[in-house]
């Protein structure tokens, strides 16, 4: 059974595109372990389809874009944040969609990301903050916290050490290769959202 956050005023070849996508994203994501997976991109899409009618963005870009976010996150591919974006792309171009909509969305895949406590957001256009919001939702509380304990464990991180302090990073370089705690991510990301 498929829940489908599909917003009402979508055209059925939309509707149809989105669909398909989320299947595409399910069977890419189902069993991925650190909190990146099928049910985190399924409730970010629900958060960013509602904030996206209120805030009357693109519902097509966001849904998309939402789906798309973490097909193949930085963190799991070598620290590359093109991975993703090329994904989206790869995806989007076996389906009906407009250039101009893949681009969007592909721009947006690569800006969603959290960059460092001391890095100013990049996301340029309402569909982006939108899903950036979305995301940053499922960072907080209880599934916040538990997915945080299972990146940093996938990544190798301990889960504390007190010689190591948190770090405001001020570059995303800096944030890509920083040596850090599941505890420390609290105050350089989580705490900060």
């Amino acid at each position: 059974m498929r829940a489908m956050p599909i917003a009402d005023d979508t055209t059925h070849n939309d509707a149809e595109t989105i669909a398909k996508t989320a299947d595409f994203v399910r069977a890419r994501l189902q069993n991925e372990a650190t909190g990146h997976d099928w049910w985190h991109t399924y409730r970010v899409w629900q958060i960013a389809t509602r904030l996206a009618k209120q805030e009357k963005a693109d519902l097509f870009v966001v849904q998309l874009a939402a789906l798309l976010h973490d097909i193949a996150d930085w963190k799991f591919h070598a620290g590359n944040m093109d991975n993703g974006p090329e994904a989206a792309k790869a995806w989007l171009a076996q389906l009906p969609v407009d250039q101009q909509v893949v681009e969007h969305v592909c721009r947006i895949v690569g800006q969603v990301s959290f960059k460092g406590a001391k890095v100013a957001d990049n996301a340029d256009t309402i569909e982006a903050r939108v899903v950036q919001d979305a995301d940053r939702l499922d960072a907080l509380g209880a599934i916040g916290i538990a997915r945080c304990f299972a990146t940093g464990a996938k990544l190798g991180n301990p889960i504390h050490d007190p010689e190591r302090r948190p770090v405001l990073h001020a570059s995303f370089d800096e944030y890509k290769k920083s040596d850090t705690t599941s505890i420390n991510h609290f105050h350089e990301k989580l705490l900060l959202l």
